[in-house]
């Protein structure tokens, strides 16, 4: 670091005693995120920036956010929410090295204050009444003593999934399911 006589310098870009930028954990995250590789990475950086990072440094920017992704998944949870919408989202997703289509369960709750809140995500091959009844025990252990309205997709058995944890809520099918199933049914023709 410079220095002058009167040790008035102060650096623009990275602050003193300052390993890395603002940010920069950021981009590697961002990067990470879209499924690049730890060595495509590397070399991304390298070109953006001109900086030499080596991929132990982007293992331990991605495994710290790994940590805070499980701190939140295991997170104590309010024990009422009136209403929570549960469904799977079909995505890609690199593991192993290979890029495979994965389902994502989403369980998004509106609280008592009326404000959205996404109680978890998990992953797992294909969606399915018994990997939902995990995920409903999961919410139960984590303090969610009671959903008001469940509000579903048509997946057969999840109803009972549901009732079998919580057994005085009220399943509700997700109106834009009902609406794609029925307007998907072959309509007879009519004669006049």
């Amino acid at each position: 670091m410079p220095r002058d006589r009167a040790g008035s310098f102060e650096p623009q870009l990275i602050a003193k005693d300052q390993t890395r930028f603002d940010g920069f954990d950021d981009k590697i995250l961002s990067l990470y995120a879209r499924g690049i590789t730890v060595r495509e990475i590397q070399g991304h950086l390298s070109e953006l920036y001109g900086a030499e990072v080596s991929p132990d440094l982007i293992s331990r920017v991605t495994d710290a956010v790994l940590d805070e992704v499980r701190e939140w998944q295991s997170r104590p949870l309010d024990p009422v929410y009136p209403v929570v919408f549960f469904d799977a989202l079909r995505v890609k997703i690199r593991d192993e090295g290979m890029v495979k289509n994965k389902a994502i369960y989403v369980a998004l709750a509106l609280n008592p204050d009326g404000e959205r809140e996404v109680l978890g995500l998990w992953i797992e091959q294909t969606e399915g009444a018994k990997f939902w009844l995990k995920v409903i025990n999961d919410l139960k252990t984590r303090g969610v003593n009671d959903i008001l309205i469940p509000v579903v997709d048509g997946l057969k058995g999840f109803p009972e999934a549901i009732a079998s944890v919580y057994p005085q809520t009220l399943v509700q099918t997700c109106i834009v399911h009902l609406i794609r199933n029925s307007v998907s049914a072959k309509l007879m023709p009519f004669r006049l």
